[in-house]
């Protein structure tokens, strides 16, 4: 069987939402999970009529990931990389896939291969980096999300993911930087706020973390949510 596509190879970019590494879209994470399996069934019974469809395979694999189908959805992936070894979508999505199936080493082999592809692939270099602090690779992992920031200095997806590189290794006030980075480049992310008190506390910053957590509630984050943080500024 022949696999036939419309995605360029080379040049295709993979969309993703910040560090959350499940990668879909809005209208796609606010289906119910009936919902999901409605779209799986459609995606699966068309694909009969038409299984040399790459567009179709990605499509019902992303369904399969959301319905944390995770072997499934490595069948469809492993499928259409038989056939386009080059496909970037297919690379990238079969690396989480193997991740979450604790196949890092193969995870690992997927971000290289994309990387080889397209060099400097901020989506692949990421991930590469945050399978490596997973996998205890401490060293690798802070020497590629640093490379990223190099590569990618206006990104407040960067900082955060070195952020939280930082913060797990105990590093807290490296980490305050770099959230603190990440917020000046997108000053509406809460999360990122939330971060960047943790770290602060963890760095004895009390002061300092107060005055975020009350910007927080400017913003408009109920202070009921905040309570814990707000007792260990005390």
């Amino acid at each position: 069987m022949k696999i036939t596509t419309a995605f360029s190879h080379t040049y295709t970019r993979i969309a993703l939402t910040a560090l959350s590494l499940f990668f879909y879209t809005a209208a796609t994470q606010a289906q119910t999970k009936a919902q999901l399996k409605d779209s799986l069934k459609v995606a699966t019974d068309r694909l009969e009529y038409a299984p040399d469809s790459v567009d179709l395979r990605l499509k019902k694999a992303s369904l399969n990931l959301q319905l944390e189908q995770w072997s499934y959805a490595l069948d469809e992936y492993d499928l259409i990389l038989k056939y386009h070894p080059y496909n970037l979508a297919a690379l990238f999505y079969r690396a989480y896939t193997n991740e979450k199936l604790h196949r890092y080493k193969f995870a690992r082999l997927d971000y290289e291969n994309l990387l080889t592809i397209v060099p400097g692939h901020f989506e692949g270099q990421l991930g590469l980096a945050l399978l490596n602090q997973k996998d205890k690779h401490y060293t690798e992992a802070l020497d590629q999300i640093n490379r990223l920031v190099s590569q990618y200095p206006d990104s407040a997806v960067a900082y955060a993911a070195r952020a939280g590189i930082e913060r797990e290794q105990g590093m807290a006030a490296l980490a305050a930087f770099d959230y603190a980075e990440a917020i000046k480049r997108d000053p509406d992310n809460k999360e990122y706020r939330v971060d960047r008190i943790d770290a602060l506390l963890q760095d004895k910053k009390k002061d300092e973390a107060r005055r975020e957590l009350d910007c927080l509630v400017r913003m408009g984050m109920p202070r009921a949510t905040l309570l814990d943080f707000y007792k260990r500024c005390k």
